[in-house]
């Protein structure tokens, strides 16, 4: 197979900064109507195949003034559902990331940052009660674990400095996808 052949048959890796672009393009033709449930749900599909992909569309989906991410189309669910353990974990870190900034931005009073933290936290919540259970239940477990000091996740938790009360929040959110 020639290079160029080998090139075509492999699905496109944006990056990060691709993935934000593009994802913020489709999600704007979609909330105008200019893109049907099922065309984005094939062009995520592309953005979901790689981290960076995935990464660029939750940066854009969640946090936006957008009605995609609280009512989900279901050719959209689908796809995301079948991005597997990858988005799982993605989903989880949000949730824990955002539940942290909600508690920061309190704390300095930042109260349209709060809001959007919030968004973002809520959105996460309703995307991972829709996910796989099975993998959504191990991923929650393990960050859950790292809440009590404990796990590989643990790595997870320091890197980003998050104190007590931000552990006890996340070991909070993470409880209450199951409610």
């Amino acid at each position: 197979m020639s290079d160029q052949a080998t090139a075509a048959a492999q699905p496109l890796q944006p990056s990060f900064e691709q993935a934000i672009e593009v994802a913020d393009l489709w999600c704007h033709a979609w909330e105008q109507g200019e893109l049907s449930d099922e065309v984005l749900a094939d062009r995520v599909a592309e953005l979901v195949a790689s981290r960076d992909g995935a990464r660029g569309f939750f940066v854009v989906s969640l946090p936006a003034d957008n009605p995609l991410m609280d009512r989900l189309p279901d050719p959209l669910l689908i796809v995301l559902r079948a991005a597997g353990a990858e988005l799982v974990d993605l989903s989880v870190r949000n949730l824990a990331m955002s539940t942290a900034m909600v508690l920061e931005h309190g704390r300095s009073g930042a109260t349209e940052q709060q809001q959007g933290s919030e968004r973002v936290q809520g959105r996460c919540r309703e995307l991972l009660r829709l996910l796989e259970p099975a993998l959504v239940k191990a991923r929650l477990e393990g960050l859950l674990a790292a809440t009590r000091g404990e796990g590989a996740d643990l790595a997870f938790l320091e890197r980003w400095g998050y104190d007590d009360d931000q552990r006890q929040a996340i070991a909070a959110a993470l409880l209450s996808v199951a409610q």
